[in-house]
């Protein structure tokens, strides 16, 4: 048994001291670690709990059942609507806190009528002392997080995942849909939906790593791996986006050239609160 081998058998075992789980699953790399490992530990009694809402991307929400499904895994989706609490559709600097907190406390309390004991998330040992105002939340609902708990960074993770044949182990991180807009900027169904479709578009085309950033007067700033850019010039890829997008309303359409970064939209808000808090606890990088 290599060290891969070892830190994944760690990981089961880890998991299968809870007795039973819920795991918070996205379809991301991280959570799909999780449930699969939760999955091979204890079985039937491992079951996989999807929010469903307009603030995540609808992609994210197809590929979370049909993992599921083709793997034989319990799965509940949740339909949850954070845009309905008060103040949330403003986009404050706490918009993670809040929604993560009513969205945990609908999975801790379907989780346990469903006799579960434990409700597990995908966060992991990288994590750790960054910009996640959603972990507060966790720690305050005693969410467990098995891959910090047993240290397991993105390397190892995706690394273990690829070993697995998990389909996500190379899979680029996407984020809910509110963090394509500034804070303030009030959000409706109206501009998820726009966005979302937007970046759906662009994966079809060919795109991997990439946000839609939403700015006021439905201008889109499209994020890309800079070494996608070549490919978003050829055949005329450029003008049949802008036209698509057109269509879904925004009415113009950009390229950011200094590329994708995660956190992009908020960085300056995002520092000024870190400086003032001093513990990585304050907002949300994605």
């Amino acid at each position: 048994m290599d060290e891969l081998d070892r830190r994944y058998e760690d990981l089961k075992s880890h998991i299968a001291g809870y007795g039973s789980v819920a795991v918070a699953f996205s379809s991301g790399v991280d959570s799909t670690l999780v449930l699969w490992a939760a999955h091979e530990a204890l079985g039937e009694s491992a079951v996989a709990y999807t929010a469903t809402s307009s603030i995540y991307p609808p992609y994210e929400t197809t590929e979370a059942r049909e993992f599921c499904e083709e793997r034989g895994i319990p799965h509940v989706m949740l339909p949850v609507d954070p845009l309905a609490l008060a103040g949330y559709a403003d986009n404050p600097t706490d918009r993670c806190y809040r929604c993560k907190r009513m969205i945990f406390t609908g999975l801790i309390e379907r989780a346990h009528a469903d006799g579960l004991a434990q409700v597990v998330d995908g966060t992991n040992a990288d994590d750790v002392g960054v910009w996640r105002p959603g972990m507060r939340a966790l720690e305050e609902l005693d969410v467990a997080s098995p891959l910090k708990e047993v240290g397991m960074g993105k390397d190892e993770i995706r690394a273990i995942s690829k070993r697995l044949g998990l389909p996500t182990w190379d899979k680029p991180s996407f984020s809910c849909l509110m963090t394509r807009f500034a804070y303030g900027e009030h959000v409706d169904a109206r501009k998820l939906d726009m966005v979302g479709k937007a970046e759906l578009l662009l994966l079809d085309e060919g795109f991997h790593q990439l946000r839609v950033r939403y700015h006021e007067g439905d201008i889109a700033r499209i994020e890309l791996n800079p070494k996608e850019f070549a490919h978003m010039f050829e055949d005329g890829r450029n003008l049949r986006v802008e036209s698509a997008l057109r269509k879904l309303g925004f009415a113009f359409v950009t390229l950011d050239l200094g590329g994708y970064a995660t956190g992009k939209m908020n960085a300056d808000e995002e520092q000024r609160l870190l400086s003032e808090k001093g513990d990585g606890s304050a907002g949300e990088a994605e």
